[in-house]
């Protein structure tokens, strides 16, 4: 699976993308959340995960989403209107 990272989460984890495999246990966006604060420099990427956002497949989805096959899965902050 594909993980995008957008704005400030990927200025502090330093890389726009990389190639993921979740283990089993992992089966929503929100628990590929909480297995990414374990990796370094993603914990203050991923300090405010209520605020986060994901999308999969590049459908926007809520915290409980099921990952389940997709190839990609994108985290970003809130966005605002401008």
């Amino acid at each position: 699976m594909r993980a995008l990272y957008f704005a400030w989460v990927r200025e502090r984890i330093g890389k726009a993308d990389e190639e993921i495999a979740p283990p089993e246990t992992i089966k929503t966006s929100a628990n590929s959340w909480a297995g990414c604060t374990a990796k370094g420099n993603y914990a203050a990427a991923f300090a405010h995960i209520k605020s986060m956002r994901a999308a999969i497949d590049r459908t926007h989805v809520k915290h409980d989403a099921l990952i389940g096959e997709a190839r990609e899965i994108a985290f970003f902050p809130p966005m605002t209107g401008g």
